[in-house]
């Protein structure tokens, strides 16, 4: 079973700001010739590798909530330019909603079990996720949804 990790979305307020974030840098990669993967460098390099690459995720939490999730291709240590260990985290660039899930804050990555992850928006049985954003927040914070 594959192991998934979670981390902060720091500096992004929606869904939508991440995916123009994702397709900008894709965008910029493309203009001066590198390499078109997403990747986010993170200092700490998860020691469980085989166990995400086959089939994790990287569940992103937004505004205090899991709210997206990106299927995670590789993860490849390196050691940067002032001698710091760090490691790229390669995503798929598709962003996949999932169904909203509060999370408090936290430094870093967590691994994220499966049977905690919530689920894909697309498997989700209610109509909640056609709220918009700040709504669908207000009404999580009241214990309505």
């Amino acid at each position: 079973m594959a192991l998934h990790l979670i981390k902060l979305c720091v500096g992004v307020d929606s869904i939508e700001e991440l995916e123009a974030d994702v397709a900008n840098r894709l965008a910029r990669a493309r203009r001066e010739g590198m390499a078109t993967e997403q990747t986010h460098t993170t200092r700490m390099t998860p020691t469980r590798v085989d166990e995400i690459i086959s089939g994790g995720s990287l569940y992103w939490v937004i505004k205090g909530q899991v709210q997206v999730r990106q299927p995670i291709l590789a993860i490849r240590p390196f050691t940067d330019g002032e001698g710091i260990k760090r490691c790229h985290i390669v995503l798929q660039p598709a962003l996949v909603r999932t169904a909203w899930q509060p999370r408090r804050a936290f430094q870093g990555w967590r691994y994220f079990k499966p049977e905690d992850a919530p689920c894909d928006i697309a498997d989700a049985a209610s109509g909640e996720e056609r709220l918009p954003p700040d709504l669908r927040r207000e009404l999580m914070e009241l214990g309505l949804l």
